[in-house]
């Protein structure tokens, strides 16, 4: 059943590691091979491992370990096979404890000096030279190496020298499917205590029997292997037939051209959005289409945005006469090579500070004493993602009350990070008056139109593109892994503007090709739900034969 049913298993969300953890499972309940009435039975077995540990006891080699609590009755999880035996691991393995050896006093040498989690250097000399596992005790708790070779396990380590008795890779399988790392105290540093790993109910197959397990477990793990570098590569294949195909799209130089493209595409539908990333990606074309004057036909009786482009200029030196506003410095010319794409016919390049009024937020932390104080909920870097806010962990600061028409966020405002990872620079989204009153840090740049000729939700479409993404990471000022943009940048940005009616229809269709994407997105979640609770099912029928 295991093996004609392992594609299945592997393709289904963390497929081969669920799989590897069945595989070892049914190892250690003794169903994964056929027992052999021929064998030593581990009673035999376990009686000579309890006589070598006393005559180690004897000679002093080793200590004598407190009494392990008898298994009781609801505590025996499997049905045992024929001749197997059921012990407390501590019966049978020891863990002993590493041995400090800092970095500055290792020599150089070949001896491997074992961490928590594997090789962290190497030394002159061994502390242990029998074959052994190496199990984390601090740090990277309940992870398991094996060493055939001398090496020196270090303090964050325990490490297990199996008896006579107990073959060393069935020991490696059996702490590994044990998943130790449950036994984690969730103190400031991970760590666990051997004698919690000791209470541990674990079956004992008779050697010849481990022996035979160990071989078909590593059969099955290469097998494993195999399905996993498989899963690489078709990834990868896909990845690239996505690319391939979403690329003829962007390519596109007219609608026309558009149109041809679009259905070579759609004839590859199924295979193209089997995957969460080739959702993603084809609403990232989408959204690029869009933005271009793609997506959409221009319509000649449109006015042309060079007349809104006016209204707008019109407007501003309006309020400009008034006092309401600041002048601006002048912005430079848009030069050619600043121009992403070519625009359609009626649409102009501008600069987005020529169309709209850009203002940072509060200063946190000001020492100037508040006349009037009131507290408000404001916007920080983490509360602003693209598309959406996230309102779940807002926090509250102090501003005067002469100060609240300067921070206080009206309908349609844009907000627009200034920074922080990569991914944050330039996240753009609308507030939409989801609280009665509040306000904005000045890490988060307020965007906002000077009159009704002026559509945010297409400002944060363009703004959230890969297009103006490129802008961004461009112009932001680079640190070791973070960056940032100033207003000036920011103002600076390259925009389209499309003629206002266009704006509405591009904005109406997108709006509904998204829908579609998230749609798809949930069609493709609810699948592979499906695909792992039959994965799941199936992996329980197995383990329960």
């Amino acid at each position: 059943m295991l093996l004609s049913n392992m594609d299945f298993l592997a393709t289904a969300s963390g497929g081969v590691a669920r799989l590897r953890e069945l595989i070892l499972t049914l190892a250690v309940q003794g169903k994964l091979m056929p027992q052999d009435s021929a064998d030593e039975s581990a009673s035999e077995l376990l009686k000579k491992i309890r006589a070598e540990k006393d005559r180690l006891i004897a000679e002093g080699k080793i200590k004598r370990d407190k009494p392990l609590a008898a298994i009781p009755e609801e505590e025996k999880p499997f049905e045992l096979p024929v001749g197997w035996a059921r012990v407390r691991l501590g019966s049978v393995l020891s863990l002993e404890y590493g041995s400090s050896l800092p970095e500055k006093e290792r020599l150089p040498g070949s001896i491997p000096v074992y961490g928590s989690n594997g090789i962290v250097g190497s030394h002159t000399s061994a502390l242990v030279n029998e074959p052994s596992l190496i199990v984390g005790r601090k740090g990277s708790v309940g992870a398991i190496n094996i060493s055939l070779v001398p090496f020196w396990p270090i303090d964050t380590s325990y490490f297990v020298t199996p008896p006579k008795g107990i073959e060393l890779l069935f020991a490696f399988h059996l702490l590994r499917s044990l998943g130790l790392a449950k036994h984690d105290k969730a103190t400031a540093i991970p760590g666990i205590n051997r004698n919690d790993v000791y209470a541990e109910i674990v079956g004992l197959p008779p050697l010849a029997e481990q022996s035979r397990i160990v071989t078909r477990v590593e059969e099955l793990m290469r097998l494993c292997d195999a399905l996993e570098a498989k899963g690489r590569l078709e990834a990868t294949q896909h990845a690239q037939l996505v690319s391939t195909l979403l690329g003829t799209l962007t390519a596109s130089s007219t609608p026309e051209e558009l149109a041809d493209h679009w259905q070579r595409v759609a004839q590859h539908f199924d295979l193209l959005l089997d995957r969460p990333e080739a959702i993603d990606a084809l609403e990232q074309t989408l959204l690029q289409l869009a933005v271009s004057g793609l997506l959409v036909p221009q319509d000649p009786t449109d006015e042309p945005a060079s007349e809104l482009l006016k209204t707008i200029r019109a407007e501003k030196g309006k309020l400009i006469a008034e006092g309401k506003i600041k002048r601006d410095k002048p912005l430079l010319p848009i030069a050619e090579k600043e121009q992403p794409f070519a625009l359609p016919q009626g649409w102009n390049w501008v600069r987005l500070g020529e169309i709209v009024l850009v203002s940072s937020g509060v200063t946190l932390g000001r020492k100037t004493v508040i006349p009037s104080p009131i507290s408000l909920p404001y916007l920080r870097v983490a509360n602003v993602q693209r598309w959406h806010l996230n309102l779940t962990s807002m926090k509250e600061l102090v501003i005067d009350t002469s100060e609240l028409d300067r921070f206080q966020l009206v309908k349609g405002d844009l907000l627009i990070t200034e920074g922080g990872d990569w991914d944050k620079v330039g996240r753009t989204a609308i507030w939409r008056d989801e609280l009665p009153t509040c306000v904005h840090q000045n890490h988060v740049f307020k965007v906002r139109g000077t009159s009704d000729q002026w559509n945010p939700v297409w400002a944060e479409m363009y703004l959230n593109s890969a297009i103006a993404r490129t802008y961004f990471a461009l112009s932001a000022k680079q640190t070791t892994n973070l960056a940032s943009i100033n207003m000036t940048q920011l103002k600076d940005c390259t925009f389209p503007l499309p003629p206002l009616a266009e704006q509405s229809r591009i904005v109406t269709r997108v709006t509904e090709l998204r829908r579609l994407c998230a749609d798809l997105r949930q069609r493709l979640s609810a699948a592979q739900t499906t695909q792992s609770h039959l994965a799941q099912a199936l992996a329980e029928s197995v383990t329960s034969i």
